[in-house]
């Protein structure tokens, strides 16, 4: 008898492949009020640290890090409305429309260019599209800290599998052709490497590969 393949697993929902709730951290919301910087805390569904804020009105909240913040700083010398911004400046946690919080340009070492403003304003992405969003859309001048991450190695696996653990990611990952048979349609050495597309119709258990797919190989 066979077993259910990954898929299956991962699809029942349980904790093993879910993201532990303690690995959230607060939703950022950029506030009308002014605050002190108290600490750099990591964030481990991110590479980027956030700042954590304590307002006039003794609450909290967290923002991006951007690169030379610390401890002691005022939160609205960062924050400002894309009106206000200068063009040409780097601008990094962009919201997308007003009290959205940060969406664009959140990872590390990635920033926009304010390229115009007026009734609209214009950014350019690091992907060199402009897009244009409402003056009143607020963004941190500077670049989110942490640039240069993936230039340390992880060296070992179990650092790796640490790294994976905290995000929720199945890890290592083993290939279908790497399994015993009863584990995937693609396991087994009784076979070579045939791999032919699958119906839609097919039950889960053998829906993997190209499922119903309207060509195959390469473009020529």
């Amino acid at each position: 008898m066979g077993k259910r393949i990954i898929q299956q697993r991962r699809g029942r929902g349980s904790s093993t492949y879910r993201v532990p709730e303690k690995s959230f951290k607060p939703h950022i919301i950029y506030q009308n009020k002014k605050g002190v910087v108290k600490d750099i805390v990591s964030n481990p569904l991110s590479d980027a640290p956030l700042a954590k804020i304590e307002y006039d009105d003794h609450s909290h909240g967290y923002i991006v890090a951007p690169e030379g913040i610390k401890v002691g700083d005022h939160s609205h010398e960062r924050v400002f409305p894309l009106s206000e911004i200068k063009e040409g400046s780097h601008i990094c946690a962009i919201e997308t429309f007003p009290h959205s919080g940060p969406k664009l340009c959140r990872s590390p070492g990635t920033f926009a260019v304010l390229v115009s403003k007026g009734k609209k304003s214009v950014v350019r992405l690091p992907s060199r599209e402009k897009k244009t969003l409402h003056p009143s859309c607020r963004a941190i001048i500077g670049i989110p800290a942490g640039d240069g991450r993936a230039e340390k190695p992880f060296v070992k696996a179990g650092s790796k599998s640490h790294a994976m653990k905290a995000r929720g990611k199945l890890y290592p990952r083993t290939s279908g052709k790497g399994m015993n048979i009863v584990d995937h349609p693609y396991g087994g050495s009784g076979h070579g490497k045939v791999r032919r597309p699958v119906s839609r119709h097919a039950p889960p258990g053998r829906k993997v590969g190209t499922v119903s797919p309207r060509r195959t190989g390469k473009k020529k």
